[in-house]
């Protein structure tokens, strides 16, 4: 299981500390627990980001934490040490996935199946399914195209909001994953049918809802001869705290929608002569310090309680600890209170699932989980959340009778025991991945048998690093510095491999590299990375071919591209079997957005790779230079550290990414000026040949073990 944001840890789980650490956190470490305990699992492991930061506990950099029988957590470091929001890792995604890939290959062994947590995850999940073969099960936790639209209806700007939140990268994450994953779990039907539905990738058949577990052993209902709860760090903000308790408790987030509950108690006095309002959003200190959105949460928290002058009726206390919140149920219980959910749109809802395990009944926003929650235990009230005068109806209405608030309390208890608890989830979920694993059982079969079975060439057996350079305008372009990184090859032989990844087919790279005076490579990565050749004897590798033709329908991808505006198929000798290529005329070419929705509305499926503002390739979703180099090194049982790649134009940018050591030629095209910056990229002045090897001598390539090699 992969979830990668927030602070993920097996005890006293920081929940509410940041908006990434919520829910999801809860889940992900309950489901890989649940798990664990069942008979039908071997092992799981929950990798999640390894944290360095004085701010936080030095839990989260243990490399690895057990979670109980069969069931661990394993921390990889990527991005920067310090803790980070999560929209500030996408970046260093890349990374991750080498470093899976080396995990996986090495010490952990491949799993049976990858589960991603978020979109985030999603992205790195897809491309270790493409490179390994691995069925990928996704969920999605929250959306980002649902998020987006969202925030445009409240008023906020678009430029600002993708800015803030990366949602043009997150949402094409999101539809890469739709494409991979063999399975999608929601959480309620209305994520399935309003939310997933969106996305142009969705497929209603591959997807599964199974409600979220919750870990009943925490929360239950206050029993008569029970002592009372602690209640004075809530009494104390309340004038008579006999009244009964309408409890709020979620992170301080805009979408919980917060001031409007407040401004619905604020605005009814036949409300707040009922009851009190207890509002925990988090932890807080000094205001001031706090991330931008919490403080804007907090201030208009505190604007409100002052505004309709609810002191000694509303409790905002500043701090509550994990151990508190079963406590704050039952008291909320037994003073005859409510739960109340106010979210805008609730993607679940695992606070409702607490609250009626602990016998409260619930009151919430019919838009998101909250429909199931409720469905499913008959247990309370659904509202508009755009509404204040609505929320405050509900709540009197639920509060007004007293024998079926009992009934409510019961129908919870028993309604989270049938539909809730991990036992009946982990049942639902390993059944829904014995169907993926038994329906792709002959590919999963044959992947693993030629990738695992085929030999390596044997003059590749002693290589411990790999040169593998683009062609056109990197290799080749001035024979000077072609004749000295020869040179150098010779000299480093057979322990430094040599690679050429390049768009050209095979026929026209060896024709050209030929005309240059260049001896055959030791691999060949041709036509975009859709094909693999080993040396000397031109080998094709067909675990590659097999591994990437799932999805590919090449005739149908020709007649659906064909007339369109701005592109020209190039000659038949500049085609192949898996790809497609044009010339493109870039003033009447429509956006890569655009086509990808062409092609996905005729349920088509293409990687979409333009270059030098002169061509576009179309090729398999799983095939690329990058997801081809990655092959390679899980073959060959190298490191991705010890593979220099090298290239000049668009068609390279994922194979420069991640882990390798990439080289960028000073004579490279402007596209390429997106990655100046980034960990591993080197931009050399020289050009062509020239350049490699003053990538070369930067990194000492070849001269030091991989772990010495520089970010």
């Amino acid at each position: 299981m992969l979830s990668l944001h927030g602070l993920v840890r097996g005890h006293d789980l920081e929940l509410g500390r940041d908006a990434d650490t919520g829910g999801q956190v809860t889940y992900v470490v309950e489901l890989a627990r649940a798990l664990g305990r069942s008979p039908a699992v071997e092992r799981v492991d929950l990798l999640t980001r390894l944290v360095e930061d004085p701010r936080v506990s030095p839990d989260y950099a243990r490399p690895v934490e057990d979670l109980g029988p069969r069931a661990r957590i394993l921390r990889v470091p990527f991005g920067p040490r310090r803790y980070v929001r999560k929209e500030q890792i996408w970046g260093f995604l890349d990374h991750l996935v080498d470093r899976c890939l080396a995990l996986l290959g090495e010490s952990v062994g491949l799993p049976h199946v990858l589960h991603s947590h978020y979109a985030d995850a999603g992205y790195v999940g897809t491309q270790l399914s493409r490179i390994l073969g691995i069925p990928l099960v996704h969920t999605g936790h929250s959306l980002g195209r649902v998020k987006r639209s969202r925030l445009l209806d409240e008023g906020r700007r678009e430029a600002a909001i993708d800015r803030q939140f990366n949602f043009p990268r997150r949402i094409d994450a999101e539809e890469e994953t739709l494409e991979q994953a063999s399975l999608v779990v929601a959480s309620t039907h209305e994520e399935l049918e309003r939310q997933w539905s969106s996305y142009e990738n969705f497929r209603a058949r591959r997807a599964v809802v199974i409600p979220p577990g919750v870990d009943t052993s925490r929360f239950s209902p206050p029993s008569p001869g029970s002592p009372p709860e602690d209640a004075e760090w809530i009494d104390r903000f309340l004038r008579d705290p006999r009244k009964p308790i309408i409890l709020a408790l979620c992170r301080p987030a805009p979408k919980k929608n917060l001031a409007r509950l407040l401004e619905a108690y604020g605005t009814n006095a036949d409300l707040r002569e009922r009851a009190n309002l207890v509002v925990v959003a988090g932890n807080r200190d000094d205001l001031r310090l706090s991330e931008p959105g919490e403080r804007k949460v907090h201030s208009e928290l505190l604007y409100r309680v002052d505004k309709y002058d609810l002191y000694g009726k509303v409790a905002v206390p500043k701090r509550h600890r994990p151990e508190d919140v079963p406590a704050l149920y039952r008291l909320a219980a037994r003073r005859r209170g409510v739960f109340v959910n106010p979210a805008l749109n609730e993607p679940f809802g695992l606070t409702l699932v607490e609250a009626a395990a602990s016998g409260l009944p619930v009151v919430a926003t019919k838009d998101g989980g909250p429909r199931d929650i409720v469905g499913n235990c008959r247990n309370g009230l659904l509202f508009d959340p755009l509404d204040p005068a609505a929320i405050a109806a509900s709540l009197k209405d639920a509060l007004s009778d007293g024998r079926r608030w009992r009934q409510w309390s019961r129908n919870g208890i028993r309604g989270v025991r049938d539909h809730y608890g991990w036992p009946a989830h982990v049942a639902r979920y390993t059944k829904a991945v014995r169907r993926v694993l038994h329906r792709e059982r002959k590919r999963l079969r044959r992947h693993v048998t030629s990738m695992r079975g085929a030999a390596v060439p044997a003059a590749l057996r002693e290589a411990g690093y790999v040169l593998a350079t683009d062609v056109d305008d990197t290799l080749l372009g001035d024979r000077g510095g072609l004749r000295d990184l020869l040179a150098w090859l010779r000299e480093e032989a057979p322990r430094v491999a040599f690679g050429i990844a390049t768009g050209r087919t095979l026929p026209m790279a060896l024709e050209i590299l030929g005309e240059w005076g260049v001896p055959h490579p030791d691999l060949l990565v041709t036509s975009v990375g859709t094909e693999i050749h080993w040396g000397p004897s031109l080998s094709r590798d067909l675990a590659w071919a097999r591994h990437i033709r799932p999805l590919w329908r090449r005739a149908s991808l020709a007649r659906a591209l064909e007339g369109l505006p701005g592109l020209t198929p190039q000659p038949a000798r500049k085609q192949s079997e898996f790809k497609l290529s044009y010339d493109i005329d870039p003033g009447r070419l429509w956006p890569l957005e655009r086509l990808q929705s062409h092609l996905r509305a005729r349920a088509l499926h293409a990687r979409l790779v333009r270059s030098q503002d002169r061509f576009l390739d179309v090729l398999p979703v799983r095939a690329s230079k990058g997801l081809a180099i990655r092959h390679l090194a899980y073959r060959l049982g190298l490191p991705l550290e010890r593979f220099l790649v090298a290239g000049d134009s668009g068609n390279d940018v994922e194979m420069l990414l991640g882990d390798t050591l990439g080289v960028v030629v000073g004579n490279h095209k402007p596209e390429l000026n997106v990655l100046e910056g980034l960990d591993r990229v080197y931009f050399a002045r020289a050009a062509f040949a020239a350049g490699i090897l003053e990538g070369i001598r930067h990194y000492g390539f070849a001269s030091r073990v991989p772990e010495e090699a520089p970010a």
